[in-house]
């Protein structure tokens, strides 16, 4: 009995965070809410400065219930363009590059200019657990008609097989080589954008065949196993086919396949 106990306390160690991080989001919304009315006619400086600190407070309880309670290491993906790069959508590509020419920065051909804000909170509240950062440039082959660059693959696409590679430049910056004040963040930032810039233009305009379609630097094939992909194919398969044996689990699947798709939907044009 004592064991019982044992083993369905630890099975409920997760409870705890869960409860507090998704209990506590509600008030972080709001109090973000109510301060974003209060500053809205008071210099831009000072919503800043506060919207900084509501960020790092919650990321801060984040950290430490991933750090102190799980053990697990904790990575953050940060896409400072703010949006994906699309050569048809060309007037997010004209004010981009607009942005850039009125800041005195370089313009760029195959990526957008990075923003620097939420690069920078997310590093002056992290920078205490940090050791470097990865910088990931990332290239869908086939795609590319007679060196234009077109928009990137869809879902299906990959499963068509019409993105038969994807090239994958990993750059390790050491923490103490990323300026720590704004500005300079600013700078440094885009700097790391112009040598993606370059690979870009290298990596589908080069005159020699050789370096086309190709990123500087030792190059490693990496594939998938059946052994590590199959497993997940048959649990999930497994799951689905049982839910669907029954009545409550056939309507169940089909009113989440229904309405998950119309709210996902309802998402992604309020996004847009």
């Amino acid at each position: 009995m004592l064991l019982s106990l044992v083993l369905h306390t630890y099975s409920m160690r997760y409870l705890l965070p869960s409860v507090v991080l998704l209990g506590t989001a509600p008030t972080y919304v709001l109090a973000w809410g109510v301060w974003r009315l209060l500053s809205a006619f008071l210099p831009a400086r000072f919503y800043q400065a506060l919207d900084d600190r509501l960020y790092c407070v919650y990321q801060s309880m984040v950290l430490f219930f991933f750090e102190n309670y799980t053990g697990v290491q904790m990575y953050l993906v940060i896409f400072p363009e703010g949006t994906r790069y699309n050569p048809e959508q060309t007037k997010v590509l004209s004010a981009s590059q607009a942005f850039a020419a009125q800041r005195g920065l370089a313009v760029l051909k195959h990526v957008l200019t990075p923003r620097i804000k939420a690069t920078h909170v997310a590093f002056d509240c992290m920078k205490n657990y940090l050791d470097a950062i990865y910088d990931v440039t990332v290239v869908y082959e086939g795609k590319d008609d007679g060196g234009q660059r077109r928009e990137s693959p869809t879902m299906t696409e990959f499963l068509c097989k019409e993105c038969p590679k994807i090239h994958i430049h990993i750059d390790r910056i050491d923490k103490k080589d990323v300026p720590e004040e704004q500005e300079h963040m600013r700078r440094w930032l885009h700097e790391r954008f112009e040598i993606k810039d370059k690979m870009l233009i290298e990596f589908y305009e080069s005159p020699d065949p050789e370096r086309r379609k190709r990123f500087p630097g030792k190059s490693v094939n990496s594939k998938l196993s059946i052994k590590k992909t199959l497993p997940s194919m048959l649990i999930l398969s497994g799951l689905t086919a049982g839910m669907l044996m029954t009545d409550a689990g056939r309507k169940l699947y089909v009113n989440t396949w229904i309405y998950g798709t119309l709210l996902g939907c309802l998402w992604v044009t309020i996004k847009a």
